[in-house]
């Protein structure tokens, strides 16, 4: 049956995958085969970003079920009537069929109608009016605006063109129908970060962490890990949901101190009155601690893998492993209870190669992966990025949400079902890719540095073909307070002037220009090439069209 679906307009690309998880979660899909999407529809001169859609879903109760849990839903009705203007939506009301309305008009029974909008405010008085103009409707009940045993809405867009940011497009549309359920408005609130006890400085945001839940179909029985624990803010969120929690991190401090005996991730978990995790480990992803055979334990694995950003990935090993050495150093009995290991840094493609590994071999057939995946801006739109995103054999990609962070990156929320089995050949070619890391550790290091693609100087220049003529170590290395760039020396005066293509130096060597060595340029690619053409050919005998 159609439902009209009513999102919040927020995290646009996560809606409809949390959405078609639920609806796996809640039995939507009897048969496998039919794959695992809902059938969508748009209502008429409507932009896919609209937060009204239609959804065909088997019962009510799965509607229901959905709605009462999702984030992201604002309700789902059933609608009895829609229409660009009053007159229409009058026409199809009466028009829907008696034997789906008298149910809920009966004299036993209590009503309430609301009206809402999208684009615009309703004032009071109009509100009023509005319902006053639905007197056509049978209603035999009486009204009950606390406890209603119906809830009715008239809900509406508007067409001046705003629309909280949607195009123009998005026109005037009317819309009647009874409420199958609405949204948990306290969830979020009670979990807000800025009420919680124990926190880091990256600490997930609640509502991101309910909907990494969500993807990850958490509920009671279920067995979830979060190998990079931190906080412990997923598995709180998976634990409202019933799920059973493990954690793990490299950083004892984390797992074990927090900032005090009252202040850890325990104290969160008995903040909010929710089972403990089953165990925090100490352990590193790079080298997990599972005994050998043991396979096929977890039912999903939720995390947010560090990506050089706001904090650095770490992986046991320190100096003496990095430089060659075979065997890993051994550690006497009398120094073991202080001793705290040797890390280095955990460069993002090696990272989430070890996530992929662990998660093949933990998670049960059809278990969920979800995890974020950072991904470069000028990546994602002037490249196919979607076609660029990790794989593994053992997974299938099911569903990817993006969140936008600044203007130079985003992240990914990429869910995954284990589809395959973790076979010996799955577990030897990922033996021989972690010895590649191993053995090539400061390369992958360098390749895998989000951190400098995000804090490179905003005006470094990019030749059309999107690649960089000024090389790694010839880049400016500072930005001044007014977007200046400085440390520009003579090769990269060459360069930024071969970007500019301009033909009128063509043929012409570029001289050394000592004398520009250490001045500052404002910032943009234009004019940085007048000010090196012009002080260029101060230095050269430049042609007639040159000047």
């Amino acid at each position: 049956m159609w439902y009209l679906c009513v999102f919040y307009h927020r995290l646009l690309d996560y809606r409809k995958p949390e959405v078609e998880s639920l609806a796996e979660l809640f039995g939507a899909f009897h048969d496998q085969k039919e794959g695992r999407h809902l059938e969508w529809k748009q209502p008429e001169d409507h932009h896919p970003d609209s937060p009204f859609h239609f959804v065909n879903l088997p019962s009510e109760q799965v509607a229901r079920d959905i709605a009462s849990r999702s984030i992201l839903v604002k309700g789902i009705y059933e609608l009895w009537g829609e229409g660009p203007t009053f007159e229409e939506l009058e026409a199809a009301i009466q028009a829907y069929p008696e034997e789906k309305k008298l149910p809920f008009l009966a004299p036993d029974s209590t009503f309430k109608i609301t009206v809402d909008s999208f684009g615009k405010v309703i004032s009071f008085q109009e509100q009023t009016g509005r319902i006053k103009s639905l007197a056509f409707i049978p209603f035999k009940g009486r009204v009950d605006l606390k406890n209603a045993d119906h809830k009715f809405w008239l809900m509406e867009t508007d067409d001046y063109g705003v629309n909280n940011g949607l195009p123009p497009v998005v026109k005037r549309r009317h819309f009647f129908g009874r409420e199958i359920s609405g949204a948990d408005r306290k969830l979020l609130p009670t979990y807000q970060l800025k009420s919680r006890k124990y926190l880091g400085p990256t600490a997930m945001d609640a509502e991101m962490a309910f909907l990494m839940a969500n993807q990850a179909m958490a509920k009671p029985g279920k067995l979830v890990y979060d190998p990079f624990v931190g906080t412990g803010s997923i598995l709180v969120a998976a634990a409202h949901f019933g799920a059973i929690t493990m954690g793990a991190d490299i950083d004892i401090r984390v797992v074990r101190d927090g900032r005090g005996p009252d202040c850890n991730i325990w104290s969160n978990f008995k903040q909010y009155g929710l089972p403990a995790p089953v165990g925090l480990l100490r352990a590193d992803n790079n080298l997990p601690p599972w005994r050998a055979g043991l396979k096929e334990m977890f039912d999903a694995i939720i995390c947010d893998p560090p990506y050089g950003v706001r904090a650095g990935g770490r992986k046991s090993g320190g100096r003496k492993l990095l430089k060659g050495a075979v065997r890993p150093y051994t550690v006497s009995d009398h120094q073991r209870n202080d001793h705290i290991p040797s890390t280095a840094s955990y460069c993002l493609v090696e990272c989430v190669h070890d996530l992929f590994d662990v998660a093949a071999k933990m998670l049960v057939m059809g278990g969920r992966l979800v995890f974020f995946y950072p991904v470069a801006r000028e990546d994602k739109y002037m490249h196919n990025i979607s076609n660029s995103y990790p794989e593994h054999p053992c997974f299938e990609l099911i569903a990817t949400s993006e969140q936008i962070l600044s203007s130079r990156y985003s992240r990914v929320l990429l869910t995954m079902v284990k589809t395959s089995p973790y076979t010996a050949e799955v577990e030897a070619a990922a033996r021989l890719k972690h010895l590649d890391f191993r053995e090539n550790h400061l390369k992958w290091l360098e390749d895998g540095n989000l951190h400098s693609a995000v804090f490179s100087p905003a005006d470094a220049v990019v030749a059309s073909d999107t690649e960089s003529k000024i090389s790694r170590e010839l880049k400016p290395k500072y930005r001044g307070k007014e977007g200046r760039i400085g440390a520009v020396n003579d090769q990269s005066c060459i360069s930024l002037v071969k970007v500019g293509n301009c033909s009128s130096l063509s043929g012409l060597e570029v001289p050394i220009v000592k004398a520009i060595q250490r001045e500052e340029f404002p910032a943009g690619e234009k004019y940085i090439q007048e000010i090196l053409i012009l002080t260029l050919c101060r230095h050269t005998t430049a042609p007639a069209s040159a000047a």
